[in-house]
C-alpha cells in the first residue's frame, strides 16, 4: 500500500508552511502529521542539498506519493525541478503538484507538462541572455563603461604618476588624493617606478 507524504517549504523564518499544509488537506490529500516535512530554506538551494528534503527522500519507498503545492517547492528552476522529479520517479515515487491540478508529474501527462515547463523556462532564459547581451552592446556603443568606477580621474592619475616618479611615499600620495594605498600601488605597478 502506498504511503502519502507532503513536502512544504518556505524561504524565510517570517513565513509559515501552514498554508501549504492546509491547501494539501483541502485538496483531499490526507497526510499523517509525521509524514509532513516542512522546512525553511531558500529556493536557490537544490532539493537534495536541503536537510529536510534529503531526510524525506531517505524515508520514501517505491509506490509512495509525494505532494507539493507548487513546483518551486521542489527546485530553484525548471531544470532543477525536472531532475528532482526524475530522481524521485527512478525510486518509484509519484509526485503530485497541486498548482498543476494535482497531476502526477511522473505520469505521461505530468512528463509532458514538465517538458513544456522546461521548454518555456529555457526559452525565457535564452531571451534574457539575448536581451542582456543586446543591452551591453548598445551601452558600449554609447560609450558607457562597465565595472567599478575609477578611483582617480585621468588628471589625478598623471599627478600621482609624477609624484611616484619623484619618490613621494605611497601613503602620503594616498592621503593627499583621498584614496587607498592599494590604488596608488596599482598606479605604481603600471608605470614600473623603482620601489
Amino acid at each position: 500500500m502506498s504511503r502519502l507524504f507532503a513536502y512544504c517549504r518556505v524561504s524565510t523564518a517570517d513565513q509559515t508552511t501552514e498554508n501549504q499544509v492546509q491547501e494539501i488537506a483541502s485538496n483531499g490529500f490526507i497526510v499523517a502529521p509525521q509524514r509532513i516535512v516542512t522546512e525553511t530554506v531558500s529556493g536557490s538551494v537544490a532539493a537534495f542539498e536541503r536537510k529536510g528534503f534529503a531526510k524525506l527522500f531517505d524515508k520514501l519507498e517505491s509506490g509512495d506519493v509525494l505532494v507539493v503545492t507548487k513546483l518551486d517547492r521542489l527546485g530553484r528552476n525548471a531544470m532543477d525541478v525536472r531532475a528532482t522529479v526524475e530522481r524521485l520517479e527512478a525510486s518509484g515515487v509519484k509526485v503530485h503538484c497541486l498548482a498543476l491540478g494535482g497531476v502526477d508529474l511522473t505520469s505521461s501527462t505530468g512528463k509532458m507538462t514538465m517538458q513544456i515547463i522546461s521548454a518555456v523556462a529555457e526559452f525565457e532564459r535564452d531571451l534574457l541572455i539575448e536581451r542582456t547581451n543586446s543591452g551591453i552592446k548598445r551601452a558600449k556603443a554609447e560609450g558607457k563603461t562597465f565595472g567599478r568606477p575609477q578611483a582617480l580621474s585621468a588628471a589625478q592619475r598623471e599627478q600621482v604618476e609624477a609624484q611616484l616618479k619623484a619618490g613621494v611615499p605611497v601613503a602620503r600620495i594616498a592621503k593627499e588624493f583621498v584614496t587607498t594605498r592599494q590604488t596608488v600601488m596599482r598606479v605604481r605597478a603600471s608605470i614600473e617606478v623603482p620601489k
